[in-house]
């Protein structure tokens, strides 16, 4: 079993969860999509007002894994949730328990902040991740479907108002 350590992320490691978003969006095909630069995310990690926080998986001293998340709001449980927006362990890295121990860090985190649930999204084709999931415990919501607007359209959407 490979050693690894799960740590808070810490501004020095910003460049190497971009590497790992970029590995992540080539994994979905979502390349086209991709905007992120050290520059843009590090204010939304750490700057006076951050969007979001992060973990990072460490195996000797390089970061191989991430999981990047934020609070939601529940108002049927009138709480704060925590939502995964994004988890990645290299592939030369699965299998190790690293994205387990992500993802049970990050369940013992909204348990100690006094967090209503904990979410995330997986792609439908994903088959991997979800069969993994449902073995931890999870419910993949089959009734559920993300709406979003972005980019252009969010801009002419915002005029209409």
């Amino acid at each position: 079993m490979t050693a690894f350590t799960l740590r808070p992320a810490s501004p020095d490691d910003v460049p190497a969860i971009v590497g790992l978003i970029t590995e992540l969006a080539q994994f979905e095909q979502l390349t086209h999509l991709l905007e992120v630069t050290p520059e843009a995310l590090q204010p939304q990690l750490f700057g006076p007002r951050p969007a979001a926080e992060a973990l990072v998986a460490e195996v000797d001293d390089t970061v191989v894994g991430f999981a990047l998340y934020f609070t939601n709001f529940s108002t049927f449980l009138a709480k704060p949730g925590l939502y995964l927006e994004d988890l990645y362990v290299q592939p030369a890295h699965r299998s190790a328990g690293i994205g387990r121990a992500l993802l049970e860090r990050l369940g013992a985190l909204a348990v100690e902040r006094g967090y209503g649930r904990f979410e995330w999204s997986v792609l439908d084709w994903n088959e991997h991740a979800i069969r993994f999931y449902e073995k931890m415990g999870a419910t993949v919501m089959p009734d559920w479907r993300i709406c979003r607007i972005t980019g252009a359209a969010l801009q002419r959407f915002a005029g209409a108002a």
